[in-house]
């Protein structure tokens, strides 16, 4: 009885372990306010808005060889040429290139520490320069999956002159607003008796109140443009194709700013596949396990409504489960009895009649005589009984 009640609270707690939260009052769950679940993405991965295609980056990662896992890794990153620009670009994805910039002098305009997040750069002159920093956050514009590199080397010289400088306008003179001045000041010069002595002082007055021109202001290192890499994901589905095809498209007049075209089958949107908490054999275990549950649960209820079983009978196919240990008994038997064959006999030994081997003669004639005696009693006793028979 207890069996099957610890049987059937087992069985509930396992199929329905939210039963608690599901009977709760209406008004409880009305009035508590619904808590976000969402959590952000990984990186390198997008979920289109309208579409919900799912787009991910990482398979375009190159890894460091010396921390790869891939039999063969690739020991350079994307590259692509530049044409009539003059250069070629080198290029990695969701992390920095996997070449060593220190060893080729550093980067232009970007600090030593920024050398290992570079994504993008190119060579020329003997010099490196950034054209992006690492990114891990694609966005779509449109249909257009793209992504975009930013804070590279500066992008000339000049860039501090050419910058927008947004300057203090209350610094600035309002010009074309001292003519009314003027104009007042001559009145009162008419009609006022000051000595000759004062026009030296009325002229420096004059020459204070004509209007300064502001004074040019160094470029701050914040306000220096830097060279920035917009790269456009097209979706390539062709199984013979590789898995990047890199161009470089063209660049802003003062190279500034890079556009590039990438094909690949990342740039199509898929199925989000969501990791596997167990392994194939611990599902397999699971199904096991509640079949196995179901079977008791549901033999114990079928025994005790239908055929008004109780105790241990209770228990679906109980002779069978009763039988076990006997045939699990006679198996050891069967298997002990089978290898005692293989254990040593003893040997040496004779066998010893009722009169023994006999005080008198050789011991040879006293167990041949020995013999004899059994035989003749062993001859008797069935000649009484097959009388006793006939009888």
């Amino acid at each position: 009885m207890n069996l099957l009640y610890h049987s059937l609270a087992f069985y509930l707690a396992l199929v329905s372990p939210n039963l608690p939260a599901a009977t709760a009052t209406p008004s409880a769950a009305s009035t508590s306010p619904a808590k976000p679940t969402t959590t952000p993405p990984p990186p390198c991965t997008l979920r289109s808005p309208n579409t919900h295609a799912f787009f991910d980056l990482n398979p375009l990662h190159i890894a460091d060889p010396a921390t790869s896992k891939v039999k063969n890794p690739r020991d350079h990153s994307w590259n692509a040429t530049g044409w009539d620009i003059g250069y070629n670009f080198t290029m990695n994805f969701c992390g920095g290139v996997i070449e060593d910039l220190g060893e080729r002098g550093g980067v232009v305009g970007v600090e030593k520490g920024l050398w290992g997040n570079v994504s993008a750069f190119y060579e020329t002159g003997g010099k490196v320069y950034s054209i992006g920093q690492q990114n891990s956050a694609p966005v779509l514009r449109g249909r257009k999956l793209v992504m975009n590199y930013t804070d590279g080397s500066p992008c000339d010289a000049e860039a501090g002159k050419r910058s927008h400088i947004n300057e203090d306008l209350s610094r600035r003179a309002i010009l074309g607003d001292d003519d009314d001045d003027r104009d007042e000041d001559k009145d009162e010069k008419k009609h006022s008796k000051k000595p000759s002595s004062n026009k030296g002082h009325d002229e420096d007055d004059e020459d204070d109140d004509e209007p300064k021109k502001p004074a040019k202001k160094p470029a701050s290192p914040s306000t220096v443009r830097r060279k920035n890499t917009l790269v456009s994901f097209l979706c390539d589905r062709d199984p013979l194709a590789q898995t990047l095809t890199l161009s470089f498209i063209g660049s802003s007049p003062d190279q500034c700013t890079y556009l590039f075209e990438a094909r690949s089958s990342a740039g199509c949107g898929g199925i989000e596949t969501a990791k596997q908490t167990l392994s194939p054999l611990g599902v397999f275990g699971v199904i096991v396990g509640i079949a196995f549950l179901v079977y008791i649960v549901g033999g114990c209820v079928y025994s005790r409504m239908v055929l008004q079983q109780r105790g241990w009978r209770q228990l679906p196919n109980y002779g069978l489960w009763a039988g076990m240990g006997g045939f699990v008994k006679d198996l050891l038997i069967i298997l002990t009895s089978s290898c005692a064959r293989f254990l040593p006999s003893r040997r040496g030994y004779q066998r010893v009649s009722n009169g023994g081997i006999g005080s008198s003669g050789s011991g040879g004639r006293g167990v041949a005589r020995g013999r004899g005696d059994s035989s003749d009693a062993e001859n008797r006793l069935i000649d009484e009984l097959n009388e006793e028979w006939d009888d």
